[in-house]
């Protein structure tokens, strides 16, 4: 099974960037899935097109700042409710179902998806910040097996 996740990033990101597991660029956690292999990740790819470059441009606003994890242990900033967000987490989670792949966390799926910012050490997004959701993309979270780093498969930007 391949491990995958689909994000929208808030930082800069470049198609096939590899970075650190512990050194995400902040981002937005769309679904974390897993996958038969590497056919379904590129049948996957080819299906996440359409609702991702749908939702491209969709503004979003931050909202509170909370607590997730192991009693509280991970700092995040939420992301206000936005009907174009979770159009594009319910057909994501749908195409992953049709593929009969498996969501890494269903019980924080569609009606109880809670869009969130993870904060990494002092970078951040603060209240009332707005986010465009200009890159969205497909990362594999143990590319050739080595679970230290990511890589982004496939990548769906805002033409500016």
């Amino acid at each position: 099974m391949r491990n995958l996740i689909m994000v929208a990033f808030v930082e800069p990101v470049a198609e096939g960037q590899v970075f650190l597991r512990t050194e995400w660029p902040l981002h937005i956690t769309l679904v974390r899935f897993d996958l038969g292999n590497d056919d379904d990740t590129a049948r996957f790819a080819a299906l996440a097109e359409v609702p991702a470059k749908q939702a491209l441009g969709t503004v979003l606003t931050v909202g509170a700042d909370d607590r997730f994890g192991y009693r509280g242990s991970v700092p995040v900033s939420l992301v206000e409710a936005d009907p174009a967000l979770q159009a594009l987490h319910d057909s994501l989670v749908q195409l992953v179902e049709e593929l009969s792949g498996r969501v890494a966390s269903p019980h924080h799926t569609r009606r109880h998806f809670r869009p969130h910012v993870s904060h990494h050490g002092e970078k951040r997004v603060n209240p009332g910040d707005a986010v465009v959701l200009d890159q969205i993309a497909l990362v594999d979270m143990a590319p050739d097996g080595d679970r230290t780093i990511r890589r982004i498969l496939a990548l769906w930007e805002l033409r500016k």
